[in-house]
């Protein structure tokens, strides 16, 4: 009989270290979810941004061309 209580206590702390964790889990996520709500990622660049990549022109390009394009950019 006093095993039975053993048992019942160790499955106990196990619940309740289990639900603590869970609920500070679900609580942190909710935390991050409210910190990066109002981050704005794609607004206009402040500063001396430099722009990255720039948009050809489609309409002089060969077929082949377009066709080395995509091998090597991959889209």
């Amino acid at each position: 009989m006093g095993s039975f209580f053993k048992m019942l206590f160790q499955s106990m702390k196990v619940f309740i270290i289990f639900t603590g964790c869970t609920i500070l889990f679900y609580y942190g996520i909710i935390w991050l979810n409210e910190e990066y709500q109002d981050y704005h990622r794609y607004d206009e660049p402040e500063g001396s941004a430099v722009k990255v990549s720039t948009t050809e022109s489609t309409d002089d390009m060969s077929m082949l061309d377009r066709l080395i394009l995509f091998y090597l950019n991959g889209e």
